[in-house]
């Protein structure tokens, strides 16, 4: 059931046609982002939420920054999701900032090469029990062409229905339409008081750890097409903390 609620966060999210970036090579963007990893936290308690940034490319990344942003929760008991507006939602930080959203810059990264960052993450005594969505954002140079990446929760339900599903009802990506260069994953900060029964608190980390792999992208195989549409393979992983089969935001 936690599964269930966890996979189920929808919170606010724009149109991604408004920024059009060109696609990156389809498979690429998984090397951009990856091993995000949150503890769960009692209410009140602080943790780090941890990341590496990659170049897969051949060429050299430039004025690479990440965003991360706390925008949906996901209540337990209860199972009442929405955008984050509850008394003592998890405020993430860096070294001169704090706040639902925290930017790292990464600045300059060489073929191949790869980062390991954190930005902190900290609780209220107030902070409710449950699942609270956290979307990432990855913009860099390479080769003179800005590129930019995001996650599922950058995007409102319909424009991501429009780029995944065809009309015969098959599943595709077509970057085009979400207006990035690739989708990033995702993950969630689970809180759970200490009146959660310990087995439900597990299945909950379980299921951020879920969250963060399965964000991961699932349309992932074969080269891109010149207008960003590709084809994904029979067997996949879910794009987000979100799942695709929802028809309008709040499903």
């Amino acid at each position: 059931m936690a599964l269930v609620v966890l996979l189920s966060l929808l919170g606010v999210a724009r149109d991604g046609a408004a920024a059009p970036y060109p696609p990156l090579p389809v498979g690429d963007d998984r090397g951009f982002l990856g091993n995000l990893s949150v503890p769960a936290l009692a209410p009140g308690q602080s943790a780090s939420l941890t990341f590496t940034v990659g170049d897969p490319l051949p060429t050299a990344l430039s004025d690479a920054a990440l965003t991360f942003e706390v925008y949906a929760f996901n209540g337990f008991p209860g199972n009442a999701t929405g955008p984050v507006a509850v008394a003592g939602a998890p405020v993430l930080s860096n070294a001169t900032t704090s706040g639902s959203s925290v930017g790292v810059v990464i600045g300059g990264l060489a073929a191949g090469g790869v980062v390991h960052g954190s930005v902190g993450v900290a609780t209220a005594s107030t902070t409710p029990s449950g699942a609270f969505a956290v979307r990432s954002a990855l913009s860099f140079s390479s080769n003179g062409t800005e590129y930019r990446l995001e996650s599922r929760g950058w995007f409102n339900a319909s424009t991501w229905a429009d780029a995944t599903e065809l009309p015969n009802g098959s599943a595709t990506l077509n970057l085009t339409v979400l207006g990035v260069s690739g989708v990033s994953p995702e993950t969630a900060i689970v809180v759970s008081a200490s009146s959660f029964p310990t087995i439900l608190a597990g299945v909950l980390v379980a299921a951020a750890v879920l969250v963060g792999v399965g964000a991961w992208i699932y349309f992932r195989r074969g080269p891109a097409s010149s207008s960003g549409v590709a084809r994904p393979p029979d067997d996949h992983q879910a794009p987000s903390a979100f799942g695709k089969s929802r028809t309008r935001d709040g499903d």
